[in-house]
């Protein structure tokens, strides 16, 4: 593929997976760093996201645990909370992932993680979540 359609097949994988979230976030790049945004959907979602070798919801609980680890990701973290709600994990998976994320990375982060995942699940009315074991 060339440069344009890479980036024409990662907007695809991008609607399906990030949905408006991640049209922003391509948007806000546009007039700092246009190539950026171009990297974002050619390589990450044209060509990683798109393999076939782990579905889309494993993908997104890949990408919860890694964004959790780094810290200071909340932006991030936003957008794919959405994404993976968008993949069929649903809001107690979701809480699960980042509960046990706090074994491997502390408390702060996974609560931080958390408190990320509480602001989309109250947008999106999926509040509250039980999963105390």
């Amino acid at each position: 593929m060339n440069r344009h359609e890479r980036y024409e097949h990662g907007m695809k994988v991008l609607e399906q997976v990030d949905g408006e979230a991640g049209q922003r976030v391509v948007d806000s790049l546009a007039d700092v760093s246009p190539e950026l945004g171009h990297q974002v959907v050619a390589w990450a979602f044209g060509d990683m996201y798109a393999r076939p070798e782990l579905p889309p919801r494993d993908r997104q609980l890949v990408t919860l645990g890694v964004l959790t680890a780094l810290g200071g990701c909340e932006i991030e973290l936003e957008v794919h909370v959405n994404a993976a709600l968008n993949v069929g994990l649903t809001p107690s998976e979701i809480s699960e992932a980042l509960l046990h994320s706090a074994v491997y990375c502390g408390m702060p982060r996974a609560i931080n993680a958390t408190l990320v995942a509480k602001k989309v699940f109250g947008q999106r009315g999926l509040l509250p979540i039980t999963n105390a074991g």
